[in-house]
């Protein structure tokens, strides 16, 4: 077996505000800080034995003094705070402006537009909760067939639609159609499709969720790693993240069936990048404000590290990062601004101090090393930092 990288991005778990987090209005947003204090401190044993406590001080999270392997964390340098952003530049992109957003909704000739080109009228057109927002109008379009269109504090453009009324493949055409149609300067980040079904007051949303991406405006380590032959595996929405290019995803419906995926693709690599999205963190409970939802899913992950640990063999090295922050005790149900964790893990690892990176494009970096590339976008590698010798 070859040499192997795993990338698992817990998407929305920050560790602390980012030195610009005032002008994103993210001041104190720390999820991880935030939820301890709010828990009455962390229970991760599998965690804290992997030196996350030895990144900053956590309540009921200790320094060891022999974690299993390195620790540091990363700085956004990207502007923006999504998660298109945020796994462009661990892939080596950094953004010099942000994805536009729409905090009065979409304006007039893009839904006219979109009206034209899809045949179907449009309601909606806010700001809000795909949930809340799928509960207001729902039934009006059961009742019309009209498109439910609503974004959020994000870059995204999303189109809900039940199913027993509009086709998911047609559903899916009308987010190709608006994706299409999203150039500058309505260059959004992602069109998202939002199925859902039931009744009046007790609509749900179904798993067949799609997001469409804007394509990256350059080479990525998923790139590079094609042009060598090395093989890339996606686990969770990374395809979509990535517009498909230089990497295929099997979508999950939960961050259980992503560790159960992630299993899967590691019993099968023969070598390559595995890159994997958890996104439970960030989608049901940092955005509903759910500290409670939110620390067991933590306590969740914590407990299937070991079997991820004993999956790995010689030859792999495994980090677990995030993309971004979702501090579920602010006010905003928004990302946040923050620096994020990374625990790097392997047989060949040693436990030392990564340090505080400038930019996710470093961990891109170091995995580009490590599988034998020569790229390092816009990172600098610290993999011989972590080898033992």
């Amino acid at each position: 077996m070859s040499r192997r990288a795993v990338i698992i991005v817990l998407d929305g778990v920050g560790i602390g505000e980012a030195p610009d987090a005032e002008s994103y209005g993210d001041s104190g947003s720390d999820t991880l800080g935030n939820i301890a204090a709010a828990v009455g401190g962390l229970d991760l044993p599998n965690l804290e034995a992997a030196g996350l406590g030895c990144i900053r001080p956590l309540p009921g999270i200790r320094r060891i003094a022999d974690p299993i392997g390195a620790w540091g964390s990363l700085l956004p340098r990207s502007a923006g705070k999504d998660s298109t952003a945020g796994h462009w530049e661990i892939a080596g992109i950094q953004l010099a402006a942000p994805f536009p957003t729409y905090p009065n909704g979409f304006p007039d000739d893009v839904i006219a537009e979109f009206v034209r080109r899809t045949g179907r009228p449009v309601i909606g057109n806010v700001v809000g909760s795909g949930t809340d927002v799928i509960g207001r109008y729902g039934a009006e379009h059961v009742r019309s067939g009209a498109w439910i269109v609503y974004t959020s504090a994000d870059s995204v453009f999303q189109v809900a639609a039940h199913e027993h009324v509009v086709a998911i493949d047609e559903l899916y055409d009308a987010c190709r159609i608006a994706r299409q149609m999203l150039v500058p300067p309505h260059a959004l980040s992602r069109v998202i499709a939002r199925p859902f079904e039931g009744s009046d007051g007790a609509y749900s949303r179904t798993v067949r969720r799609k997001d469409f991406s804007v394509p990256p405006p350059g080479e990525t380590l998923l790139d590079a790693l094609e042009a060598r032959g090395v093989p890339r595996r996606g686990v969770g929405k990374v395809d979509d993240l990535f517009a498909s290019r230089a990497i295929d995803s099997e979508h999950v419906t939960s961050n259980a069936h992503g560790i159960l995926a992630i299993h899967r693709a590691l019993s099968e690599m023969d070598g390559g990048l595995l890159f994997a999205n958890l996104v439970d963190f960030d989608q049901l409970w940092g955005h509903r404000n759910d500290v409670t939802g939110f620390y067991e899913e933590l306590r969740y992950f914590d407990a299937a590290m070991p079997a991820l640990r004993s999956a790995l063999s010689e030859d792999d090295l495994l980090f677990l990062t995030a993309d971004h922050g979702n501090d579920p005790t602010t006010p905003s149900t928004d990302h946040s601004r923050e620096r994020v964790p990374l625990l790097a893990i392997g047989a060949r690892v040693r436990p030392v101090s990564i340090g505080e990176r400038p930019t996710f494009s470093d961990l891109g970096a170091t995995v580009s090393e490590w599988l034998g590339s020569e790229f390092r976008g816009c990172g600098t590698s610290f993999l011989q930092e972590i080898l033992s010798a």
